[in-house]
């Protein structure tokens, strides 16, 4: 048996966790609201509020990252099964790149259009620089293209969530490895783990 400390992820990777996925929920929420609405006002608006979320959980991602990179992750139980540890490690990385992809090709998008990003109504948020003095008939097909990709990506996080969901719900209630506690604040968990 290890010691509770050890089992758990830490502070920091806790708020990076349910923030990134509050602040992911509620733009894939928003961007399925918005996309079909008629141009005008209050979908400008809207499209700046969701560029600006999505600029945050980029930001937020690559930090969460490079946590992730240099402090180590708690083991999974003891006794999961090869193919439950492939598919639970895979999918924390499927989601790194879909929490970097996702904005990332928003922003690419953005950048290719002639409407400015202004973030949270504060300031204008610059385009990708290798933009800049491309002409607007390239930026055309390679606006087309990364929103393609933007969306794609974002349905696969609408499929990805809901099974995370699922398989959270899964081991902390049917295998009763209390692997959701280790994600949860002020809550403590003493399982076997394997690294």
């Amino acid at each position: 048996m290890r010691d509770d400390i050890q089992l758990r992820y830490g502070t920091v990777a806790m708020i990076f966790h349910w923030l990134i996925a509050a602040l992911l929920i509620a733009n894939l929420a928003l961007g399925l609201y918005f996309a079909d609405l008629p141009r005008g006002d209050w979908r400008t608006e809207l499209g700046q509020l969701h560029k600006s979320i999505g600029l945050t959980v980029l930001m937020l991602s690559v930090l969460r990252l490079a946590w992730r990179l240099t402090h180590p992750v708690p083991p999974l139980p003891a006794g999961m099964r090869w193919g439950l540890r492939f598919a639970a490690r895979a999918t924390h990385w499927l989601f790194y790149v879909l929490i970097i992809g996702i904005p990332l090709t928003g922003w690419i998008f953005v950048s290719a259009s002639p409407v400015p990003t202004i973030f949270f109504g504060l300031f204008h948020w610059p385009n990708l620089w290798f933009m800049a003095d491309m002409p607007r008939a390239q930026k055309i097909p390679l606006r087309e293209t990364f929103n393609s990709i933007h969306v794609v990506l974002a349905w696969a996080a609408i499929v990805l969530i809901p099974l995370h969901v699922l398989a959270a719900l899964y081991h902390q209630y049917i295998r009763r490895d209390e692997l959701l506690l280790r994600m949860l604040p002020y809550r403590r968990t003493r399982v076997e783990t394997m690294p």
